[in-house]
């Protein structure tokens, strides 16, 4: 770790560095196309809404007592020049269920000071981080809240029951150094598990545990080198899973105005790190794995042979070129065999198509488990333009996937798992997500039954407008 003399040299570094790079920024030119993270279906709401007494298709299981929320970015004043998908404003789309009905439907900005001053309200109370207090990636209950939450060193937002902002929020000043926007709940503790990053610290990288009362009661320092972008993470009965992988940051992209500075960097070893959940930074396992990035797994565990599995959507590259938003070509759904021994992964394809938003059920986070959801994602897809329409359910056990395709014209996002409260079996419950209609400019939240999940929708709720693609949200109970 830095001296406190060389903490102080790098702070005055990064002023005068943030200052040229905030100066290209502005003076970047307007591009000769339309951002497509800005146009089409990605284009962003200019207001917010509270629409009661939706219409709904079908029957909503009376089972359902809570919120479907989902975040992403809606840029309130974009500069089309320099926006990035992964930086806009974050907003939080919400739909209540309760008693075989749907209440209401809300969306809210996240109020970071920007947001709020362009709303003409006086800033949101809370602690902001060092550097940013824009907050748009991830959206989830623990210990009694509701969470907005972001990684590359944001602090969590504490949003009520209607999704209005309340604070910004470090776990009660528990948190000190970053968070992530996935961590991941141990179902046995009630632990939230997180591999946390800092955009302006390149040597340092945290595993940072929540518990179940919601204050943090873990930050280990794990060292690395040129400060990689690490998105997700995952947890087994004994280790943390740490994806160590070649996109990194990038001190030439942020001074020439690039307002998110991470590049694939092909000097940066790939490896996958297992750290025991209760040891030191420096007993994490590193192991090799062929240069590929991860934004996702699906879910990990280990074998009665001491091996890790652990089951990727895995990205051929990541941010080679000025892009806006991601640019694979190839992604995959693999499984990765990881041996701590011999200090190696196996890479093993489970299925060729493009594809993203692994999800489980989130019960067996961390055990042997059975069935991946995941979304399509055609290759060479147009951001603006998006043409996939279908989900898949894989049977890791079985092997083989089954296709709920929504039809042309019908692009659904994330979908989560929400098991049946006593249900046996491991797909006993139901699957909801956004499906954004492109010819109709509408969207409706689906409820597919999981072990019908081929078969047609068992509810779907009707919301008027347009929802833009957004990133990832959870079912919350009541």
């Amino acid at each position: 770790m830095a001296s406190a003399v060389e903490t102080l040299i790098r702070g005055a570094v990064t002023k005068g560095v943030m200052k040229v790079a905030e100066f290209n920024r502005e003076h970047r030119k307007a591009p000769a196309e339309p951002n497509p993270y800005l146009s089409g279906i990605h284009a962003p709401m200019d207001t917010e809404l509270s629409l009661d007494s939706l219409r709904v298709t079908g029957a909503i299981p009376v089972e359902l007592d809570g919120r479907y929320i989902r975040i992403g970015p809606n840029p309130i004043n974009p500069n089309p020049a320099a926006y990035h998908w992964f930086m806009g404003d974050g907003m939080v789309h919400g739909v209540r269920l309760q008693g075989g009905k749907a209440l209401w439907y809300r969306n809210r900005w996240i109020r970071s000071n920007a947001v709020s001053a362009a709303l003409g309200e006086p800033n949101a109370p809370g602690k902001r981080a060092e550097r940013f207090d824009t907050v748009n990636t991830n959206v989830l209950g623990h210990a009694g809240q509701t969470w907005a939450i972001v990684e590359a060193g944001g602090f969590p937002v504490r949003i009520d029951e209607e999704l209005n902002t309340i604070a910004h929020d470090p776990f009660g000043g528990t948190l000190h150094y970053a968070f992530s926007a996935h961590p991941h709940l141990d179902p046995d503790s009630g632990e939230m598990h997180a591999i946390c990053y800092k955009g302006d610290v390149q040597d340092t990288i945290w595993h940072v545990v929540v518990d179940a009362s919601g204050k943090v009661v873990r930050e280990e320092p794990v060292t690395v080198v040129h400060g990689p972008m690490i998105h997700d993470c995952m947890i087994t009965k004994s280790y943390v899973i740490v994806l160590d992988l070649p996109c990194t940051f990038s001190m030439k992209a942020l001074i020439s105005g690039h307002p998110f500075p991470y590049r694939w960097n092909p000097d940066h070893k790939a490896r996958v790190g297992l750290l025991p959940r209760n040891g030191k930074g420096e007993d994490t396992i590193w192991c090799d794995v062929e240069p590929c990035y991860v934004f996702h797994p699906c879910n990990g565990y280990e074998t009665d042979d001491g091996n890790v599995i652990l089951d990727v959507c895995a990205h051929d590259q990541m941010f080679r070129p000025d892009a806006s938003g991601p640019d694979s070509t190839r992604v995959p759904l693999e499984r990765w065999t990881i041996d701590p021994a011999e200090k190696r992964v196996e890479r093993q394809v489970i299925d060729e198509e493009s594809q993203e938003f692994p999800r489980p059920n989130e019960n067996r986070i961390g055990k042997s488990y059975r069935y991946a959801y995941t979304m399509a994602l055609p290759d060479g897809f147009d951001a603006a333009s998006p043409n996939q329409s279908k989900l898949f359910k894989h049977d890791l056990e079985a092997g083989g996937k089954q296709v709920h395709d929504f039809g042309a014209g019908l692009i659904p996002g994330e979908f989560v798992f929400v098991p049946r409260d006593g249900g046996a079996a491991e797909d006993d419950g139901w699957l909801m997500g956004y499906v954004v209609n492109i010819a109709e400019q509408t969207t409706d939240l689906v409820i597919l039954n999981a072990q019908n999940f081929d078969g047609p929708p068992i509810a779907i709720v009707h919301i008027p407008h347009r929802i833009p693609p957004g990133f990832h949200g959870n079912w919350v109970p009541a």
